[in-house]
């Protein structure tokens, strides 16, 4: 049985080995860190059926609006997405992801989605809702602490 030591240290390889896949992903396609997060965001917020502003993604990444103007000027540039004046509010500007991000993604991370999908069918429904809710609970706590430690000084 894992204890917690044994959780966190997992938790911890995986995160080292998705960040190495994402970085491999970052290399092939020419592609800065900040820009995979960015670009990452952008998709979540797509699935998620909320429209992305530039403001949204600078709060989410942590960003100045000059730094997020950059990484959506280099990401526009590669055709990865675009932004448009808001169908609601003309005076709001969207960022889409464009299909050739969805295609690249599909075939570089489709794979990767196919093993995890095979390694968990090891799994009952029920195993794999309590991975569902240590992995929410993972991410709150994450959360937490990182704005804790982000109020205290140096």
């Amino acid at each position: 049985m894992a204890d917690n030591s044994d959780l966190v240290r997992l938790l911890r390889q995986l995160t080292v080995e998705t960040d190495r896949f994402a970085e491999l992903f970052g290399e092939k396609q020419r592609m800065h860190r900040t820009d995979l997060n960015a670009l990452a965001v952008i998709m979540d917020a797509r699935w998620g059926g909320e429209p992305m502003t530039p403001t949204r993604l600078a709060e989410s990444l942590h960003m100045s609006a000059s730094a997020t103007t950059s990484v959506l000027d280099r990401l526009e540039a590669a055709g990865h997405v675009e932004r448009t004046r808001s169908a609601h509010d003309r005076r709001k500007v969207e960022v889409l992801v464009r299909d050739k991000a969805l295609e690249l993604g599909r075939r570089f991370f489709g794979p990767l989605d196919g093993a995890f999908t095979r390694a968990w069918e090891q799994f009952s429904e029920a195993d794999k809702e309590v991975v569902a809710r240590f992995l929410s609970a993972s991410i709150d706590a994450t959360v937490s602490v990182r704005a804790d430690q982000a109020s205290v000084p140096d």
